[in-house]
């Protein structure tokens, strides 16, 4: 182990970085539980994207902590599947196999644009800023949905959107849940999110208003999801590739890159891992086990595979290799039988966790320049657009194409901003088509 991860040039210890390991993974074991609730929605069989859940999230952990040597867990992303389910599954009305057709051939693009070095020029070429913005709006986007799902927020003919009878007993629940993930996380309890799922998931079943019901269950459930991807449907061969399918792919590519490039900074600094010119050393490996990760996950049953930024707590903890990530990984792979309880829990106590995942991914708005309108704007409406479309690929293109506006109109126009200038060409390009 010393002389796979350089534990002495890290400065750490196997103890440290198995201690690390776990507190990674308990900070964001709660994906066990939504992940298969929210791709649910979809119609795919929550205890099939259990198994895929587990399965790609050791898979690509265990692959980034041997292939990059780096503290970065990895598991199916929150907006990423709420963007599966919502967006692509539900509103453009394609089948959830067609849907992970389109990941598994977004993984062979982002697999293709890493080793060609193109992901690394759209990093230098668009802002922190709009990185952050993507991160704050999907943050709303989540704690959307949570209200809706707990009952707190319904529609209104009259306002669109109004407050639910809180009185209820699914709502009171989700409410109460709240409270306690909340009160949890103030007082740094590390599994705060599981711990408040499965309280109210248990209340809910000792108190009649919801019934503990699971489902015979075995790891051959894998097989309701594993393969099931269907990718000529997604390439749509007798009418050519649609525009569709490059649309989910962009929003695929760009809400990935920005997961994993805040993870990436927020992590790096906190380990010390940035080299003196501020550039991540084996940016590549971390990017291609992120690639390979998401074809994994695809061919498993599960929406794209991304670095999660609880990795963060790991490496408060001491946490400075890649066995930080392997001992995650493995972790996961241990949960694998809890498919049968995953089954029994109501949306209405995962809400609470959708709710709060959303209001702490509302930190990364702090990196907004906020007194610089070219920066301020782009954000804005990257941040506005997502949840109040329910399209995460509108505030994309919102937010990219005032960027590109605004630095034209400053006359801060530079021929190496080429590439921003394509892709807010593109942009525009896909609102004309849809208008």
């Amino acid at each position: 182990m010393q002389q796979l991860f350089d534990l002495r040039g890290h400065g750490t210890t196997v103890r440290t970085e198995v201690f690390a390991g776990l507190t990674t993974f308990l900070t964001m074991a709660y994906i066990v539980v939504v992940n298969p609730l929210i791709l649910g929605e979809a119609g795919l069989p929550v205890a099939g994207v259990a198994v895929a859940t587990c399965l790609s999230a050791g898979f690509g952990s265990i692959l980034m902590g041997l292939l990059s040597n780096y503290p970065l867990a990895l598991a199916p992303g929150m907006g990423l599947n709420a963007y599966f389910t919502y967006t692509v599954v539900k509103g453009m009305g394609l089948p959830w196999q067609t849907a992970l057709g389109c990941v598994f051939i977004s993984g062979v693009a982002f697999m293709l644009l890493t080793v060609a070095g193109v992901r690394r020029l759209i990093i230098k070429a668009l802002p922190r800023s709009l990185f952050a913005a993507v991160g704050g709006g999907i943050g709303i986007f989540i704690a959307f949905i949570g209200l809706r799902d707990a009952g707190i927020v319904v529609p209104s003919p009259g306002t669109v959107v109004g407050l639910g009878k809180v009185t209820a007993a699914p709502t009171a629940l989700a409410i109460l849940g709240l409270l306690v993930i909340a009160s949890l996380q103030a007082m740094r309890v590390r599994a705060a999110i599981l711990i408040g799922i499965l309280l109210i998931a248990i209340l809910a079943w000792v108190l009649g208003v919801s019934h503990f019901a699971p489902a015979s269950y075995s790891l051959t459930d894998l097989a309701s999801t594993a393969f099931k991807l269907d990718i000529p449907a997604a390439l749509n061969l007798k009418g050519g590739v649609g525009l569709s399918l490059v649309e989910i792919i962009f929003v695929f590519l760009f809400v990935d890159m920005f997961d994993n490039i805040g993870t990436l900074v927020a992590v790096t600094k906190r380990a010390g891992l940035v080299d003196k010119d501020g550039s991540v050393p084996r940016l590549n490996r971390i990017l291609l086990s992120d690639s390979i990760s998401m074809l994994f996950g695809a061919l498993a049953g599960t929406s794209p595979v991304t670095s999660y930024i609880e990795s963060a707590s790991g490496v408060a903890v001491g946490g400075r290799t890649g066995l930080t990530s392997i001992v995650v990984g493995i972790l996961f792979l241990g949960t694998l039988f809890l498919a049968p309880v995953v089954q029994a829990i109501p949306a209405f106590a995962t809400a609470p966790a959708l709710i709060l995942v959303g209001a702490l991914m509302m930190g990364a708005l702090t990196e907004v320049e906020w007194s610089d309108p070219s920066a301020a704007i782009p954000a804005f409406l990257t941040v506005i657009i997502i949840p109040l479309t329910y399209s995460i690929a509108n505030g994309l293109a919102f937010g990219i194409t005032s960027y590109a506006v605004l630095k034209l109109i400053r006359g801060q126009a530079r021929v190496s901003d080429w590439l921003v200038y394509l892709l807010a060409a593109l942009c525009i390009a896909r609102f004309i088509y849809l208008a």
